[in-house]
């Protein structure tokens, strides 16, 4: 038995739960490993003032920019990886992601040299204050030095994903994300290089986790990664970039959202009654900042979960196996609730604590604490769309997968948000992004239950299986009928 059909053979017939679990394991800890070294930029620059913590706030928006684009093609082309795998056709696999590897790359190249000729309009238009955008400049300037490996990282990651290889896509990220935190504490705690050497250091980490994935990738991948395996149609890249374009709405609006929130954050944060000194423009958006980063972490759990089930779903709809797709679906959504509970526990209940763990600024800690708790309400709610976006995208219906990406940060947030602080202003912001993912969960659930309902409940029989089976399987489909 060659590789191709012990890969069939284990998509098809380990237990959905144990391989959704064994899949998503792996995603989640390197999404949280990821999450904490984003979360030690904060703790570590957080020391230097809210102003310097604020503009790690600001970049976090084009470090998600950075990253729509990645898992656009990473997910555009594993989706399809995954099926020309299920379908033993290693070949046209690895034109899929060769084609999304060296387009990510260049793609990456061309926003380095565009971010770096305009760095301080584009620190500005991210909302970055006057007071911020020194700091704001020092760190952007590694994001962007780092953005190819960055993308082509992810393109790795997510297509050993896919390849049923999560194991060693998080290997490839973790490193990464260790080395970040160390770096941290060197460039920042003992050689005082500031936000610099934040920057410096996610750039540094960058460029390892791209060289461990890229050599993961070559010893462990069923598909190749050359210039000859290069697409020169135009066909194959249109079908990556519509299967990925759920991704690159998602991450893509979360970006663009995080910079209104940020510009207006700053905007209504400064018209506070407080004194001036206490800058509290800067530290609405250093709370902002610090609350979206502890939400990162909880939704990581939620991510990685979900994203074990994308090669699940994508394998076994494309092999006709749908029972599994679906009861893959079940399962990830129950975990999915489980583990998001139990996360937002700390938050709830002590939210202020959680917020001075970063920044101990009176100002930041009381604009942050309420809206940290608001924030866990909304996580909590999660598990009714993440899961089913992720698993729209995974088996190609793009369109309904693109809509529920719309939903959560751009159809609702951004309306919500700009309708909210006009009325309530600083309290406006706090309260945007829960009620936004507490309306998608209520939209998403009623296309969840169609899912279930129109999806066929018995798995067509394999074309290897014998008579045998094949009657077994049409009486077990009388049965349920």
């Amino acid at each position: 038995m060659n590789s191709a059909e012990i890969y069939y053979k284990k998509m098809t017939e380990t237990p959905v739960t144990k391989l959704v679990v064994r899949l998503g394991i792996p995603t989640t800890i390197s999404m949280l490993i990821t999450s904490i070294y984003n979360m030690a930029d904060t703790y570590f620059v957080g020391t230097l003032g809210e102003s310097a913590q604020g503009s790690i706030g600001v970049l976090f928006t084009l470090q998600s920019i950075i990253q729509a684009i990645a898992f656009m093609l990473g997910h555009g082309s594993g989706t399809y990886v995954s099926k020309e795998l299920a379908n033993k056709d290693v070949k046209k696999a690895s034109t899929y992601v060769s084609s999304a590897f060296f387009v990510g790359g260049a793609i990456g190249l061309i926003m380095t040299a565009l971010g770096l000729i305009f760095l301080t309009p584009l620190m500005r238009a991210l909302g970055s204050t006057e007071t911020m955008l020194p700091y704001a400049k020092d760190y952007g300037l590694w994001v962007l030095v780092s953005c190819p490996f960055m993308i082509c990282s992810l393109i790795l990651n997510n297509n050993l994903r896919y390849e049923g290889k999560a194991l060693y896509a998080m290997i490839g990220l973790v490193s990464g994300g260790f080395l970040n935190m160390g770096l941290d504490f060197v460039f920042i705690s003992l050689c005082n290089l500031g936000v610099f050497g934040a920057g410096m250091a996610t750039a540094i980490s960058q460029i390892v986790s791209f060289t461990i994935l890229l050599v993961l990738f070559f010893k462990t991948a069923q598909s190749r990664i050359s210039f000859r395996h290069v697409s020169k149609e135009f066909k194959l890249y249109l079908s990556v970039f519509k299967n990925g374009l759920p991704s690159l709405i998602r991450q893509g609006l979360n970006s663009i959202s995080s910079g209104v929130l940020n510009h207006l954050a700053g905007v209504y944060g400064a018209n506070l009654p407080v004194a001036p000194e206490l800058k509290p423009a800067d530290a609405t958006i250093a709370a902002m900042s610090i609350v979206n980063r502890i939400a990162s972490f909880v939704m990581c759990v939620g991510m990685g979960i979900s994203q074990g089930l994308q090669p699940v779903a994508s394998f076994n709809y494309q092999a006709k196996k749908f029972k599994r797709v679906k009861r893959a679906l079940a399962v990830t959504c129950i975990i999915n609730l489980g583990c998001i509970a139990v996360l937002a526990i700390p938050e709830l209940v002590a939210p202020e604590f959680m917020i001075s763990l970063f920044q101990n600024q009176p100002l930041v800690i009381e604009i942050g604490a309420p809206a940290l708790r608001y924030a866990m309400i909304g996580m909590l709610f999660m598990p009714l769309f993440i899961p089913l976006n992720l698993m729209l995208q995974s088996i190609r219906k793009a369109g309904m997968a693109s809509f529920l990406a719309l939903l959560r940060s751009g159809l609702l947030f951004i309306p919500i948000l700009v309708a909210s602080t006009a009325l309530w202003g600083v309290t406006g912001v706090q309260i945007s992004q829960p009620v936004a993912d507490v309306l998608t969960g209520l939209v998403s659930l009623p296309i969840l239950i169609h899912f279930f309902k129109t999806t066929p409940s018995v798995d067509e029989p394999d074309e290897q299986q014998d008579a045998e089976e094949t009657s077994t399987e049409s009486e077990e489909s009388k049965t349920e009928s």
